[in-house]
């Protein structure tokens, strides 16, 4: 029997807006099609998180670290593609790397295997579609505070890397603020996302959980680069002159 584990995520932010697939709701459409596939679910890994991209240690263990429970695994089981990311640059990142670990996605929803040689195109259309949606869902939940989002000021949401949420304006935090120009010096020599975070790691450097940093991670700190030179976005909004200082 193949083994295989099962991956949950839910966004407890997305939870009182259009994203209402609950942990149970996954679960047992995760357990029905192992029950329907013959395949032995091994283990659950679970992430609640409180945006639609936000941190998921659950995930980067999945991914990155070495776990005795995945040791003869040859799949990971989500409910619907866009569990494991709706950014699609993510998610084939994500599909590579667990190709490297011999592991393959399944998907109970989207069962592109049945469709041969169209299944890559017919993924790569569901992936854009959820893609869209994110950036639709985050566009809807802003819309009350666009006003404040133009003139640059802090429209709420967690601080980026590097900075602190103090009297309703972002903050440098110097310590983490040390660490985001790093991150660009060491992009600037060349050094991909996985050498980034190596080096970090290796540096005595750790999240805001006091956990290890992965390239998921780096590449969030690397995809805001416009708001760490001064600008400033919230949701769908455009880039717009901040009122906070800038670190790069």
């Amino acid at each position: 029997m193949k083994k295989v584990v099962g991956y949950v995520r839910v966004s407890t932010q997305a939870q009182t807006g259009e994203d209402r697939y609950g942990m149970d709701a996954q679960r047992s459409d995760i357990l029905a099609y192992c029950k329907e596939h013959g395949l032995e679910l091994v283990k659950w890994y679970t992430d609640a998180v409180s945006g639609v991209e936000e941190e998921r240690p659950e995930l980067d263990k999945l991914l990155f670290e070495e776990d005795d429970d995945l040791i003869g695994v040859k799949a990971v089981v989500v409910a619907k593609s866009d569990r494991l990311a709706r950014d699609i640059n993510l998610y084939f990142y994500y599909k590579f790397v667990l190709k490297r670990k011999n592991m393959e996605l399944i998907s109970v929803s989207e069962d592109f295997g049945m469709m041969g040689v169209f299944a890559g195109v017919l993924e790569s259309l569901t992936m854009c579609i959820a893609e869209q949606e994110r950036l639709n869902i985050a566009k809807r939940t802003a819309s009350g505070r666009r006003v404040k989002a133009r003139s640059g000021g802090y429209a709420g949401g967690r601080p980026p890397y590097g900075y602190k949420a103090q009297n309703g304006r972002f903050v440098v935090d110097e310590d983490e603020a040390e660490l985001v120009r790093l991150v660009f010096a060491l992009t600037e020599k060349g050094q991909n996302l996985i050498d980034i975070a190596d080096y970090l790691n290796e540096h005595g450097y750790r999240t805001r959980l006091g956990k290890r940093f992965y390239p998921s991670q780096v590449k969030a700190i690397r995809d805001r680069k416009p708001f760490y030179q001064g600008l400033y976005k919230y949701g769908g909004s455009d880039w717009v002159q901040g009122i906070h200082e800038a670190i790069l």
